[in-house]
């Protein structure tokens, strides 16, 4: 059986699949920001890889690598074969979902729901591995609705890993199935870190990436004393510029920039590239509204690209004409 090897990409810090917001429009922003963070697209369903159009859900950017593909889904031949089309596509990893809550997840039945059944995802990931060459990873929660104990989650660790998987994404918060929203389920259930450090304590020969919750970079730091990367989501997305010193702190490389303005004077080619193509501003422009969060002027540079950006013939003008509420 083929092993995924942990070693080929540096997951020390990595932004979250987050669905709805982690295009590739996203993802191209952020790198700007970092050159370094492993960014994971949204998740993509097998069926919509199969049955629609895999270039529309899958291309991106060279400049965005490192980039992992998100995939979900439950049947091990149908995800054997996405993996291969998104190693095709130039995808640095490979990870499938048993984390997310969503009610369409669970009716599909996979995301969180999958991890009441280990010897599934086991399959479903060991047909991933032998159908590519690239790392294939897991992310899922600690646990699900009852079943949230630690012997419970080291049975379902030690069982996937029998696929030949090396590399764990937890979540540190359980997933309520019932009873939960989706957005719920990002903030209701305690998180719960120490459980995490136990699976990497346990099992030091696998790759253990904690994630859930963690908001700045002092945070993150502490974490990895105790597991091997970090993965942030919603703090990231927030505030992107907190982006900016990830390349120093954590791979000891100088960031070129050293404001947020400079992010988006790299990032005017590609809307205009974009714009071009006959596409609408904002597409690009929703991703970011957070970039200046707590400086002079963020007010005021949210609210024009809110009120002006969904305009039908927005142009570049408005992301300029924004930019001076900054400057």
């Amino acid at each position: 059986m083929k092993q995924t090897s942990p070693l080929k990409i540096n997951r020390l810090f990595s932004v979250a699949p987050m669905l709805d917001w982690t295009d590739r429009h996203c993802r191209y922003f952020l790198r700007q920001i970092s050159q370094h963070a492993l960014l994971y697209t949204e998740m993509v369903t097998t069926g919509a890889i199969l049955h629609g159009d895999a270039n529309r859900h899958l291309a991106f950017d060279k400049t965005e690598h490192p980039v992992a593909v998100q995939l979900g889904g439950s049947k091990p031949e149908d995800l054997a074969r996405c993996s291969k089309i998104c190693e095709d596509f130039g995808y640095d990893e490979i990870n499938l979902n048993v984390g997310c809550p969503s009610d369409r997840v669970k009716s599909g039945s996979f995301g969180a729901c999958l991890m009441a059944e280990p010897e599934l995802v086991r399959d479903c990931i060991g047909s991933m591995i032998n159908a590519v060459d690239v790392p294939v990873t897991v992310k899922h929660r600690i646990g699900i609705d009852r079943d949230d104990s630690l012997e419970q989650l080291l049975r379902f660790v030690d069982i996937v890993q029998q696929s030949g998987c090396r590399t764990f994404i937890i979540h540190a918060r359980k997933a309520w199935l019932d009873g939960l929203s989706p957005k719920e389920n990002r903030d209701v259930p305690p998180l719960r870190y120490d459980v995490v450090y136990q699976i990497k304590q346990q099992h030091p020969e696998l790759e253990i990436i904690i994630n859930g919750g963690i908001k700045t970079l002092d945070e993150a730091a502490e974490h990895l004393q105790h597991v091997d990367g970090v993965m942030l989501g919603r703090a990231i997305y927030q505030a992107p510029w907190l982006l900016a010193d990830v390349d120093r702190r954590f791979y000891q490389q100088d960031n070129p920039l050293s404001e947020p303005q400079q992010a988006i004077d790299k990032l005017i080619p590609y809307i205009e590239s974009h714009l071009a193509e006959g596409r609408a501003l904002k597409h690009i422009t929703r991703h970011l509204l957070g970039l200046f969060q707590g400086m002079p002027g963020a007010k005021l540079w949210r609210r024009h690209l809110s009120e002006n950006a969904y305009k039908a013939d927005a142009g570049i003008e408005v992301l300029l004409e924004a930019m001076t509420k900054i400057r």
